[in-house]
């Protein structure tokens, strides 16, 4: 059973690139695996407005949903998370396994997908 939220959000897809080497690919399931991500960073993100992510792999694609408070800046919300507390540190740890550089923030790296459909 699909668990459906009543409360008011928003919701935005982004996507992005891995490299294409399976061992990369499986470090980086494994430092996202439950428990594993830095505190830090989850706690960032909640304190920018995002009140849940998932992140999905199909080969090295990456796709991202992340549910936020309904009154979200994403471009605010983005500049203050890449100010917060070893968010710097993040990005370049995880851009080994990445197809960006190593300098990107979490916004340059992830790209906003357009909504093309909606089921009634």
């Amino acid at each position: 059973m699909v668990k459906v939220s009543k409360l008011p959000f928003k919701r935005y897809c982004k996507s992005m690139e891995l490299r294409n080497e399976a061992h990369l690919i499986r470090e980086y399931k494994q430092v996202h695996a439950k428990g594993e991500a830095w505190p830090e960073i989850t706690q960032g993100m909640k304190e920018v407005g995002i009140l849940d992510m998932e992140i999905y792999l199909l080969g090295t694609s990456l796709f991202m949903i992340m549910d936020t408070v309904p009154d979200f800046d994403h471009d605010k919300a983005m500049a203050e998370l890449a100010e917060k507390p070893r968010q710097k540190e993040w990005e370049a740890y995880v851009s080994k396994f990445q197809d960006t550089s190593p300098e990107s923030t979490a916004s340059q790296k992830w790209q906003l997908m357009e909504r093309i459909y909606k089921m009634d």
